[in-house]
């Protein structure tokens, strides 16, 4: 039996675990709130706040340093293929000097530091920045901008994986459409286990979400850049966390927004319908990415709770390839899954460079 600690540091949160094999043994999560967060200066500032925090919950339910793993969410390094890696020097001083701030980054720092004193490895796997991309995938229509990969990559190849399982098959030998649906939207071509297409989750590319402004006419937009009325740090507020329903709806809250556009109230139905249909449009394209051979449309994340919201995008999708839904992050159990994986040798360890 292996015992992994996991490690799961988020924007108002950080949640762990500890698994025996596959099973979850533990579990605890906290809210960290805003006037504490507030305090520091940056994210890197976090540092001791958080893995205070986590040592202080496993010294209080009596949880000895003791694991033959311990795995973090990987952060924000620079674009690398899907996988297991060993946190090492050159990943921590990446993480350290990522250039974008995400409490993400912190991830692997605080798992290697109580690595060292368990004696066990320390890993990351299948961060936000894994980019499998195909060549044309990259390209615009402005040398100098490229597209980049930056998507929920941990819970997307996860429930491929499980999907791919549950049906008698290798993710490494079918096509599927993953769609995460959280904060940010991201729906990703993948083709024999590689994610050959995907819009950039982080930076609000593709569909508009709850958080996302996502695509926008270009035109339009550089108007608004350049009107003297907002700053560069809002315009970038507007396309990542303070855009999509936020904008629109003054809420991220997706229960709310949902049940509203359940009982027709406007403007909710008209805007949640029109976030879906950007999301359905995003799959229809993945489709594309794949020549048209798509064995299923995996609809993931917290909005895949909502039947409201899998109706319609069933509805719009299904025609294409068989919809299942698997609803949820997983992100904890993705995390030991994969240090399991590496523990046991079943998937390879790779080394960051």
């Amino acid at each position: 039996m292996k015992r992994i600690f996991v490690i799961n540091p988020g924007s108002t949160s950080t949640k762990t675990a500890v698994f025996e094999d596959e099973k979850a043994v533990w579990m605890s999560g906290g809210h960290h709130p805003a006037h504490e967060t507030a305090a520091f200066r940056c994210v890197n500032d976090q540092y001791e706040y958080r893995r205070d925090f986590i040592m202080r919950n496993l010294r209080e339910a009596g949880i000895a340093l003791d694991f033959d793993a311990v795995i973090g969410r990987g952060g924000l390094l620079k674009p690398l293929h899907g996988g297991v890696y060993a946190v090492n020097e050159r990943m921590k001083h990446d993480l350290r000097h990522a250039q974008h701030e995400h409490v993400c980054n912190l991830g692997a720092l605080i798992a290697d530091e109580i690595a060292q004193q368990c004696h066990c490895p320390a890993f990351i796997a299948d961060p936000v920045v894994v980019d499998e991309m195909q060549p044309q995938a990259r390209l615009t229509g402005l040398p100098g901008i490229e597209r980049k990969s930056i998507f929920h990559a941990l819970n997307s190849k996860a429930v491929a994986r499980k999907h791919a399982a549950s049906v008698g098959r290798r993710y490494e030998d079918m096509n599927v459409i993953v769609a995460h649906m959280g904060g940010g939207i991201s729906v990703g071509a993948h083709r024999k286990g590689q994610v050959i297409d995907v819009n950039n989750a982080l930076d609000g590319e593709g569909p508009f979400s709850p958080e996302r402004a996502g695509t926008l006419p270009a035109s339009q937009l550089v108007d608004m850049c350049f009107s003297g009325v907002y700053s560069i740090k809002q315009i970038k507020a507007m396309l990542s966390g303070k855009g999509g329903l936020v904008a629109h709806l003054g809420t991220n809250d997706m229960i709310t927004v949902a049940s509203k556009a359940e009982q027709g109230e406007e403007p909710w139905r008209s805007v949640l319908e029109a976030m879906l249909y950007t999301v359905a449009k995003q799959i229809g394209a993945m489709y594309v990415a794949l020549g048209g051979h798509a064995d299923a449309i995996i609809l993931t994340g917290g909005i895949a709770y909502s039947t409201y919201c899998v109706d319609r995008l069933r509805s719009q999708t299904e025609f294409l390839a068989p919809v299942t839904v698997m609803p949820g992050e997983g992100e904890m159990e993705s995390l030991a899954y994969n240090a399991l994986g590496a523990l046991n040798g079943e998937l390879p360890v790779q080394e960051y460079v």
